[in-house]
């Protein structure tokens, strides 16, 4: 009965869709009143239809424009899809490039007593901010969502630019129906790239049309219908989800003169990229000397003969004059004089500043572009594939990658948006290769717990932590502005009635050494007395409660970033008049050749109880095929650290 219902249900899902009316406000009562996704019932919201049309049409002043039209309607389910309701768009404004919005409507409709009702959005539902000196954000939220509505909105953007945005295919809901039309004349020859990464890739259909208005000319056209496109689903360590997002990049690789010859070529190669960069005035022409920070370089580096200890003496300068003012950019924005006098800039500004102080003393200091985790990795050649730049230093065979773009960032500690697989090393004009980005440094984190049970089963203690390197960078970014109340309440999250007093933190400001952590605590809840048996997990507040790994399948890596070590050193006293009835077995377990290894040593020293826990992430990458094995192999650790102690009264 169960699967015929199932089948039934989806069988009028399927009518439902091929019968829908998706004209502009034609929204069903059908619809309205669904009240899960019949294809996926943990789907908070769903596109029941989204069409898009990218179109280079000539214009009155004899040249091509680039207009894009949307219509979205989207279902939302429950309260953890309101965020649907509100749309982010990204208009370049630099120079004669610029975009415009036009022709935006929108409105909400909702079921309510039988009928259908909509608001529409209105001028407080619009708003417009600088996302930085070359984009705008025109936002909009739709009126009076709620749990059922449907929202629809269309609009167009015209734009004088030819590079055409990544066609989108997939998001992290489902898309019920899906058409797209692109439309290019034959004057600028466009190259399609694919993400081969992703899971899902719809059937694009290419044609052409002749015309003759203006003037005769081939029109190339690229379709895609699709319908039940299912959702990326976000998986727990997974990295930047968008780089395994099904979409379609349109490479502009040439364009035609009225001969339908190859007037000028922007096919690129890596090298191509690098020398297109390195040229630019507000990059290669910003890492000369400059008069400007010349005393203040003299006076810092008197005496000093290693390069890497000038390296971190300069970078240090740098973050003190120099402040980020949060834009990303492999081109400066103010120019690296301007940064300086003003004390603030983007990254090129900071970090083309920190290459050439050290150039102009003599330092093999060299910029490195990079695409950032949330830009993704790039699919092809192409200057919008880089949007960031570090500094390297070499010495001898050895070198070390800087971003002062960040108080607590150091040499080969980088912020986790830079650890993106490669960057691209730029020594001149016609001389760059590629990088290694990936966390060199293993980092630590280190527990010492002391354990004292009282006649009322309260435990009472101390915990010292010692974290290093990305471990210690991490906790600085965390409680960097962060009151002591605020950062106790922190650290009591999620670990049951204790109470932490006696906070104390060393080297917070030293980015040179390690954090350590040292508090006192108060657990009421740890100990559960079962007549003359007292049971408790060794690892108390700091133990593993669930495994993050859920899902019975994965379709994409696990990236824990950082090779790291978490170790554990737990000293409990054993209560007068109390033995020991049970000890946890000690345990070595390892996951495919030591990747990733879990050891559990238990062991009574006099009237102690001693248990030494450590995890080493060797191998940050765990790939789709290995996972029910990693799977399995993390549920035996949480098991490990879930088995109680057994004392028993003498």
């Amino acid at each position: 009965m169960k699967q015929f219902l199932l089948t039934l249900t989806v069988i009028l899902s399927v009518n439902l869709l091929t019968g829908q009316n998706y004209g502009f406000g034609k929204i069903s009562k059908e619809e309205l009143e669904e009240a899960y996704h019949p294809k996926d019932s943990s789907a908070s919201a769903a596109v029941l239809y989204r069409k898009e049309s990218i179109n280079l049409f000539f214009t009155s002043n004899e040249e091509f424009m680039q207009e894009r039209e949307v219509h979205e309607r989207i279902k939302i389910y429950n309260k953890d899809g309101f965020d649907w309701a509100t749309k982010r768009l990204y208009l370049y404004r630099k120079n004669e490039q610029k975009e415009n919005l036009s022709n935006l409507r929108g409105f909400s409709y909702n079921f309510v007593n039988g009928k259908i009702e909509k608001d529409k959005l209105k001028n407080d539902g619009k708003f417009e901010e600088d996302y930085n000196e070359f984009t705008k954000i025109s936002s909009f939220t739709l009126p009076n969502v709620k749990e059922g509505t449907i929202i629809e909105y269309k609009y167009k953007i015209v734009s004088s630019r030819y590079g055409i945005d990544d066609v989108i295919f997939q998001y992290s809901i489902p898309i019920n129906k899906l058409e797209i039309n692109i439309a290019t004349p034959e004057y600028y020859v466009y190259k399609k790239q694919y993400n081969h990464k992703a899971s899902y890739l719809p059937k694009i259909v290419d044609s052409y049309k002749n015309v003759t208005i203006p003037f005769e000319h081939k029109i190339n056209i690229s379709t895609i219908n699709e319908e039940h496109i299912p959702a990326l689903i976000e998986e727990a360590f997974v990295g930047n989800i968008d780089n395994y997002r099904s979409k379609m990049a349109m490479e502009l690789t040439a364009y035609l003169n009225n001969l339908k010859l190859v007037e000028k070529s922007f096919s690129f190669t890596w090298d191509d990229v690098s020398k297109t960069i390195y040229d630019n005035k507000n990059f290669g022409g910003q890492l000369g000397r400059f008069n400007i920070y010349k005393e203040d370089l003299e006076t810092l580096l008197s005496g000093v003969e290693d390069d890497f200890e000038k390296a971190i003496l300069v970078e240090n300068l740098v973050k003190s004059k120099v402040k980020w003012n949060g834009n990303y950019g492999k081109y400066t924005q103010k120019g690296i004089r301007s940064a300086y006098k003003d004390g603030e800039g983007n990254v090129a500004d900071i970090n083309l500043m920190l290459v050439s102080m050290l150039r102009s003393q003599g330092v093999n200091a060299n910029p490195v572009v990079l695409s950032t985790r949330s830009n993704g990795i790039p699919l092809f050649p192409t200057l919008s594939g880089f949007n960031y730049v570090i500094c390297s230093v070499q010495k001898n065979d050895e070198y070390i990658l800087i971003d002062a773009t960040e108080p607590y960032s150091t040499n080969n500690v980088l912020p986790l948006r830079v650890l993106n697989w490669q960057g691209r090393l730029m020594e001149d004009t016609n001389k760059s290769r590629w990088i290694n980005l990936q966390a060199k440094k293993h980092s630590t984190q280190s527990t010492m717990l002391n354990v004292k049970i009282s006649d009322d089963y309260t435990v009472t203690g101390n915990v010292a932590k010692h974290l290093s390197n990305y471990r210690a960078y991490l906790y600085r970014e965390k409680y960097a502005n962060v009151k002591v109340e605020e950062h106790v309440k922190s650290l009591e999250k999620n670990k049951g009635a204790i109470e932490i007093s006696e906070l104390n933190v060393e080297n917070f400001k030293n980015i040179a050494e390690p954090i350590k952590v040292n508090y006192k605590y108060e657990l009421t809840d740890a100990i559960d007395e079962i007549g003359d048996k007292l049971y408790f997990t060794p690892l108390l507040f700091l133990r593993d409660k669930e495994n993050p790994f859920k899902l019975e399948e994965r379709q994409y890596p696990i990236d824990f970033v950082i090779p790291n070590s978490e170790k554990y050193l737990v000293n409990i006293l054993i209560p007068e008049g109390f033995n020991i009835e049970y000890l946890p077995t000690s345990e070595a377990i390892q996951f495919k050749d030591s990747d990733v290894k879990f050891t559990y040593l238990a062991q009574q020293n006099g009237n102690y109880l001693q248990l030494k826990v450590q995890l080493d992430i060797v191998n940050t990458l765990i790939l789709p095929e290995n996972y029910k094995g990693f799977k399995a192999f993390y549920t035996k650790i949480v098991e490990k650290q879930a088995e109680q102690i057994i004392l028993t009264k003498n």
